[in-house]
């Protein structure tokens, strides 16, 4: 009985350790476990680093987007990338009348695949040290590999930093960056 009991726990232990490793290959972001079968927008309503692109997704009316199958890379620019823009800009972007602007500016940080950054970094070495990344919105990022990271100048030429990579969702994948990447105007 005692051995009986004991396999059973070495059994529950071993399954633990098994679902364990399956939960932590995905980062936590934002302090909050994001899950491979939960969409980019249910992740990213978990993480506390990420309320403003939250509040910004809503805005624009793209949740229903960023929900669908995709898949998308999203590059997520963080609360602070958000509060490092000129004082008033995210105000001003969130106002209704700016919908288009706040779109254009969301939709330059998607792009229509399922884009793992050993992908991305394949295509900067396949392309010489330097990929153009066309977005949903239109933009063109160019992504860049210094150290093992992964860079995106906008077409402003402000440069934002992947801090976390590859964060799995259903449809497509999230990666951190820690600046708000600009279109154009």
């Amino acid at each position: 009985m005692i051995k009986s009991a004991l396999r059973v726990a070495a059994l529950a232990t071993a399954m633990s350790a098994v679902a364990f490793t399956a939960y932590a290959k995905n980062p936590v972001v934002g302090g909050a476990a994001m899950f491979e079968k939960k969409n980019i927008v249910e992740n990213a309503m978990n993480s506390k680093d990420h309320t403003t692109l939250v509040a910004a997704v809503k805005a624009a009316g793209l949740v229903g987007t960023l929900e669908s199958k995709g898949p998308f890379t999203v590059f997520a620019p963080t609360n602070e990338a958000f509060a490092a823009l000129p004082k008033g800009t995210v105000d001003a972007l969130l106002k209704p009348e700016n919908k288009a602007k706040l779109t254009k500016v969301l939709t330059c940080h998607v792009v229509a695949a399922d884009a793992m950054s050993k992908t991305v970094a394949k295509m900067i070495k396949d392309d010489g040290g330097e990929h153009d990344i066309k977005t949903v919105g239109g933009c063109v990022l160019k992504a860049r590999e210094s150290m093992g990271k992964i860079t995106l100048t906008d077409e402003n030429g402000d440069v934002a930093h992947v801090t976390i990579a590859d964060v799995k969702q259903s449809n497509g994948v999230i990666h951190v960056v820690d600046t708000v990447l600009l279109p154009k105007m």
